[in-house]
C-alpha cells in the first residue's frame, strides 16, 4: 500500500456509534466496520487510519452531536470536514438508508468534491452561541407561558378591561385577581408563577450577555450593527451568534444566499422562473432579519434612541448606516407603489439589509483592527 495516496474516510456518527468507512485514492469503498464514541475509541480509529496513509480526508455530516469529534480530528492532523445534511447528493431510486450504505456514500462524495462545508464556530464562539441561544428559547417560553394563561382566562371568561400588554397595571390586575374555586385559583396561580420565573430568566440571561459580550471578539460588530435602524442589541446579537465570522463570505450574495432570502428559480431554456425565497440556511437569523426590515416602511429619519447608539461609534460606521436607512426606506415606497404586497417588498428590503450588515460588519472589524494595531 502506497503511503502518498489519499485515504477518503466517511463517519456516520450517531450518539453511541460511528460507522466507519474508506477508500484508498480511487480504489474500491471498504466498510472498516462500527466503533464507539468515547474519546479512546477515537484515538484507536485515528492510529489505524494513520497506518494506511500520510494524507488523511475525513468527512461526516452535521448533527445533534456537535463539533467535538471534528476538534479531536484536527488536533490529531487530519483534514476534517463537517457537510450540509440537506447538500448530499441522493439518487432519485434510492429506498434503502443504512449507517454502512450512509458512510460508504459519504466516501464517494467526498472523493468527488460533492460536498458542501459547514462553517465550524470556534470554541469561544460556540460558546457565546449557547448563551444566546438559552436567553432566545427562555424568551420563547415566556411567550407560551402567556399564552396558556390567556387561553386559561378566555376560557372562565375573565377579561383585562385595558390592554393586556403585560405592562405593569396590567401585571397588578393579575396579582389581585381571585376566582371563587379554590382550585382554579391554584391553577391560576402556577400558570402567574411561571411568567414570574420566566420573566426571572431573561432577565438573568440577558445581564449575562450584556457582560458577556463585552469581551467577545465580535463585540465592535455588534455595537456597529445598532447604529442601523430595526438593528438593536436583541437583534444585532442574535444575528452575529448565528452567522459568526461574516468575514468567510467574500460576496454579500453568498451571505443572502446562506440566510435563504434569495427567489428560487426553477429555469430551462430560454424560460426563467423564480418563486418565493429559498428559507435556507439559520431560520432565527432569517426571523431576526426580516423583523427589522418591516421598520424601513416608515420615512428616513434618526430617533432618539438610534442617535444615542450612534454615540462613541466612527463615522464612516454611522454614515453607513444612514445610507442603508435612506436606500432601504426608498426601496419599500418603490415597490409598494408599483403594486407589490408589504410581506413581499419587506423580504426585498431584508434581502438588501443582509448586504448592508455584511458590509457594516467588515467595516467595523477593518477600524477596530487599525484601532488596536495603532494602540499597541
Amino acid at each position: 500500500m502506497e503511503h502518498d495516496s489519499t485515504v477518503y474516510v466517511g463517519l456516520d456518527v450517531h450518539k453511541e456509534s460511528i460507522t466507519v468507512a474508506y477508500a484508498l485514492g480511487s480504489g474500491e469503498v471498504e466498510v472498516l466496520g462500527k466503533i464507539g464514541t468515547t474519546k479512546a475509541d477515537i484515538d484507536r480509529l485515528c492510529k489505524r487510519l494513520q497506518s494506511k496513509a500520510r494524507h488523511i480526508r475525513i468527512v461526516y455530516e452535521a448533527g445533534p452531536c456537535g463539533y467535538g469529534l471534528y476538534r479531536q480530528l484536527m488536533q490529531k492532523g487530519f483534514d476534517c470536514m463537517v457537510c450540509a445534511p440537506s447538500l448530499i447528493p441522493k439518487k432519485p431510486g434510492e429506498r434503502v438508508k443504512t449507517d454502512r450504505r450512509d458512510a460508504v456514500k459519504l466516501v464517494r462524495s467526498l472523493r468527488a468534491g460533492d460536498l458542501s462545508r459547514v462553517y465550524v464556530p470556534t470554541v469561544d464562539d460556540e460558546a457565546f452561541r449557547d448563551l444566546a441561544r438559552a436567553w432566545v428559547s427562555v424568551k420563547d417560553d415566556l411567550k407560551r407561558a402567556r399564552q396558556r394563561l390567556k387561553g386559561f382566562l378566555l376560557l372562565h371568561g375573565v377579561g383585562y378591561t385595558g390592554r393586556a400588554d403585560w405592562g405593569p397595571s396590567h401585571r397588578r390586575w393579575l396579582s389581585e385577581f381571585a376566582f371563587e374555586s379554590a382550585w382554579q385559583q391554584l391553577a391560576f396561580e402556577e400558570h402567574r408563577r411561571t411568567i414570574e420565573d420566566r420573566l426571572a430568566q431573561c432577565e438573568r440571561l440577558e445581564a449575562a450577555l450584556r457582560e458577556a459580550v463585552v469581551n467577545w471578539r465580535f463585540y465592535p460588530v455588534v455595537l456597529a450593527l445598532q447604529t442601523m435602524r430595526g438593528v438593536q442589541f436583541t437583534t444585532a446579537v442574535g444575528l452575529l451568534a448565528e452567522l459568526g465570522d461574516l468575514s468567510r463570505f467574500d460576496h454579500p450574495r453568498q451571505l443572502m444566499g446562506w440566510l435563504g432570502v434569495t427567489p428560487s428559480e426553477h429555469s430551462s431554456g430560454e424560460k426563467r422562473r423564480q418563486g418565493s425565497i429559498t428559507k435556507n440556511g439559520n431560520a432565527y437569523a432569517r426571523k431576526l432579519l426580516v423583523e427589522a426590515a418591516w421598520s424601513y416602511q416608515h420615512p428616513a429619519r434618526v430617533s432618539p434612541e438610534i442617535q444615542r447608539r450612534h454615540e462613541g461609534i466612527p463615522k464612516p460606521i454611522v454614515d453607513r448606516a444612514w445610507d442603508a436607512q435612506v436606500r432601504l426606506c426608498r426601496r419599500y415606497r418603490k415597490l409598494v407603489a408599483r403594486g407589490k404586497q408589504k410581506n413581499v417588498a419587506v423580504i426585498a428590503v431584508a434581502r438588501e439589509l443582509s448586504g448592508f450588515i455584511w458590509d457594516i460588519s467588515r467595516l467595523a472589524m477593518s477600524l477596530a483592527v487599525r484601532q488596536e494595531a495603532h494602540t499597541t
